[in-house]
């Protein structure tokens, strides 16, 4: 099969092109920038583009598919030739489920948690040497690439994004999967800029459930209400297994898991890590793996890539990455952070540079975000919101909807790294949340 794909330097899309390239499948594509690791796991392929940019003549009749990924522009040119030809245009998600469709699809779906979960979910199987397809969005310690796919398989475990679909098909991605077992873990308003009202975002999820195949099995969280509200207006027939925050202790600063089984040592730490770590436990429990085989399993989970990910550090200091940026997840972060280290003082810094949390209705999400770390920090770059073409935001504006008086904020990366350089690594503990770079601080020096 000979596939193309329009933006293949993306973090999802170039994982896809690497697992098709693995299956046996021809696959080119083309982008206007490809950065590391995109750039290099590609090389080594051998499916790296020659030249950046975007050339109509690549895309042939002999094509069978045209992956198109959302960091396409719909005037696109490659686009534009493959419909003149005719040519069969996927999105990615659409792929993945044509890729899928004769097997057990799981979907973890929800604001916050699917990208850990979904980690979970594949530790314990790959501990148990339990083979699927799947797809998920950060990379996993024992897996070589994000997305696997092979004709035999009879699951695959994907992760449900909410988020449009590409250019041209602007459904939310998780609705192209019609799960037969599906896992969501909690609703709170993101990516405004596309779901421009609270009702709007839920409709999304309303959806998802409404997807669930006949007969299928929908696992929840009941402890958010949002989630309860929507599983208890569906009107198809699945079966619900609700799941909530599991008993533990803190030890030494070691997290155990109570069970009927005794305590379970744990490698990660944080109340919303152990309630993602039950619904976890109730998927692999439609998978076959039993509560036995799961605990022995996830004591050596040690996090997904930049979720609570600690950073080793030159002068031996205790910091954290988190890819949190996201009002609910900001919160839930900060919260496990204080609890895991009570006695320590604590830093904690986060980069706005969404659309959605540099949007001022949307800012007001993040009330007292930031409260119970003895310093807390806000970044975001007024650079960006030029090239956004974004309002002015003031400091006193941020201070204001964080709710923290006392709350830093710095609006160029300068002025953010001379703080920087003036803190003590070791003393106290660090937590840096972001999906960018903070202007490019180097976290391990």
């Amino acid at each position: 099969m000979k596939t193309h794909f329009i933006a293949i330097g993306g973090s999802a899309m170039h994982n896809l092109a690497i697992a098709l390239k693995d299956k046996g499948y021809q696959v080119t594509g083309s982008d206007d920038a490809i950065f590391e690791p995109s750039r290099s796991r590609l090389d080594h392929k051998g499916i790296l583009p020659q030249e950046m940019g975007w050339f109509p003549e690549k895309i042939t009749a002999d094509i069978d598919a045209v992956i198109l990924g959302m960091h396409a522009h719909q005037d696109n040119p490659e686009l534009a030739r493959a419909k003149e030809l005719g040519l069969k245009i996927y999105s990615y998600p659409e792929f993945l489920y044509e890729q899928s469709k004769n097997k057990t699809r799981v979907v973890i779906a929800g604001s916050h948690g699917k990208t850990t979960i979904t980690s979970m979910i594949l530790h314990v199987l790959n501990f148990h040497q339990k083979d699927v397809d799947f797809m998920v969005g950060a990379q996993l310690e024992g897996f070589d690439c994000m997305v696997k796919l092979t004709p035999d398989n009879d699951f695959m475990v994907l992760e449900g994004d909410e988020y449009l679909s590409s250019p041209i098909d602007l459904r939310s991605k998780f609705l192209l999967y019609q799960p037969n077992i599906a896992l969501m873990s909690g609703i709170a308003w993101d990516h405004i800029n596309v779901f421009k009202t609270f009702d709007d975002y839920i409709e999304q999820f309303r959806k998802f459930v409404a997807s669930i195949t006949a007969g299928g099995v929908l696992v929840y969280n009941e402890e958010d209400a949002e989630v309860v509200k929507v599983v208890e207006a569906a009107e198809n027939y699945f079966r619900k297994i609700p799941y909530k925050t599991p008993e533990y202790e803190i030890s030494n600063g070691k997290v155990y898991l109570k069970t009927e089984m005794g305590d379970v040592p744990l490698s990660v730490f944080g109340a919303h890590n152990l309630l993602n770590m039950e619904g976890a436990r109730h998927i692999c429990r439609q998978l076959g793996i039993m509560d036995e085989d799961f605990y022995e399993a996830i004591m050596s989970f040690k996090g997904a890539s930049k979720r609570l990910e600690k950073v080793e550090r030159e002068d031996k200091g205790t910091l954290y990455k988190d890819f949190a940026h996201a009002p609910s997840k900001v919160k839930a972060t900060v919260k496990a952070f204080q609890e895991q280290f009570k006695k320590e003082k604590k830093y904690g810094f986060l980069e706005l540079h969404t659309y959605s949390s540099l949007n001022p209705v949307f800012l007001e999400q993040y009330d007292h975000a930031m409260d119970g770390l003895e310093e807390a920090v806000v970044f975001y770059s007024e650079d960006a919101l030029k090239i956004k073409r974004m309002e002015p935001i003031s400091p006193e504006f941020i201070k204001e909807k964080f709710k923290n008086d006392r709350l830093r904020v710095f609006t160029n990366a300068e002025d953010l790294h001379a703080y920087w350089e003036t803190l003590d690594k070791t003393d106290g503990v660090f937590l840096m949340m972001s999906s960018g770079n903070f202007g490019g601080l180097d976290l391990s020096k």
